[in-house]
């Protein structure tokens, strides 16, 4: 659980070290090669007949929770994600990135009180209304809305909404989640490459061979975070997710040299605050389930 939040939280250094590739060059690509390799990991690890079965179980399905869009939508959620995500990151907004990060669990909240009616607590409204503060601070400050922090935000909870439906190993759903995007990218890096506007043609070999490990460093600390749920308690995977955006908040501000001023660190404080009363109410309730 360690490795893959340390490794999410150095992933801007990753993302920046491909520059000049342009941010859109660097996803179509990423989309690939996310689908290249956890599809080799899944034949090789679960075979073609498991992968088989649930397309045809998915086909059979009605809705977008269980017939076949859900895979699709959920493809296009977590790439809209990764892709918000590397544009801020290669357009200097690594600090607002974590901010988006970091009120990701109280929306995945949100989307679960009003999709799936599940209990609204104490601690858990008081972590929305502190986050929902931090927020305000910062439109103020800026004024203009943190677009990238809520739609980093919206996109993984809706995303997780989604997800909460599906029963298949974790680098298996993310195969089968990016086989419907992989055609389509493949096409435009394609064009991209052969019209003089890809990663060929302003990229060094050792940058290009850097853009070809993206796959592998989406992938590993999927695997590992898949790994570590099932054998720590959920209420440690929590705790040990803000470890990944509290890395990056850190090289933003010290090795990025982003601006962050006292109103942002207020802003941030809040946030935090908000989170210990997240975080403590669910340590509460993991506990009381216990004992029962």
């Amino acid at each position: 659980m360690l490795s893959c939040d340390v490794l999410w939280g150095v992933l801007p250094i990753y993302w920046q070290a491909l520059r000049p590739i342009d941010s859109w060059v660097i996803i179509f690509y990423r989309i690939i090669l996310v689908g290249f390799v956890s599809g080799i990991a899944t034949l090789k690890i679960y075979g073609f007949d498991s992968v088989k079965e649930h397309l045809i179980a998915t086909g059979k399905g009605k809705g977008i929770l269980s017939g076949p869009l859900r895979f699709p939508m959920a493809g296009l959620l977590i790439t809209a994600n990764w892709s918000i995500y590397i544009w801020a990151v290669n357009a200097d907004h690594v600090i607002q990135t974590c901010v988006g990060y970091y009120i990701e669990p109280l929306m995945v909240c949100v989307i679960g009180i009003v999709l799936f009616h599940e209990k609204l607590t104490g601690y858990k409204l008081t972590a929305l209304l502190f986050a929902l503060a931090g927020l305000v601070v910062l439109l103020v400050h800026f004024r203009q809305i943190p677009g990238i922090a809520l739609g980093l935000a919206l996109t993984f909870a809706f995303y997780a909404a989604l997800k909460k439906h599906f029963d298949l190993p974790a680098i298996m759903s993310v195969f089968l989640e990016t086989l419907f995007l992989m055609p389509p990218a493949l096409a435009v890096v394609i064009w991209l490459e052969c019209t003089g506007h890809g990663a060929l043609g302003v990229a060094t070999p050792g940058k290009y061979l850097l853009l070809l490990c993206c796959g592998i460093l989406t992938a590993a600390p999927l695997s590992f975070f898949a790994d570590a749920a099932t054998k720590i308690p959920l209420i440690m995977v929590g705790l040990l997710e803000y470890l990944s955006p509290s890395i990056s908040l850190v090289i933003g501000i010290f090795f990025m040299r982003e601006p962050f001023d006292l109103v942002q660190f207020i802003a941030f404080a809040i946030v935090w605050v908000g989170l210990a009363f997240f975080t403590y109410g669910e340590f509460k309730s993991s506990k009381e389930n216990r004992l029962e």
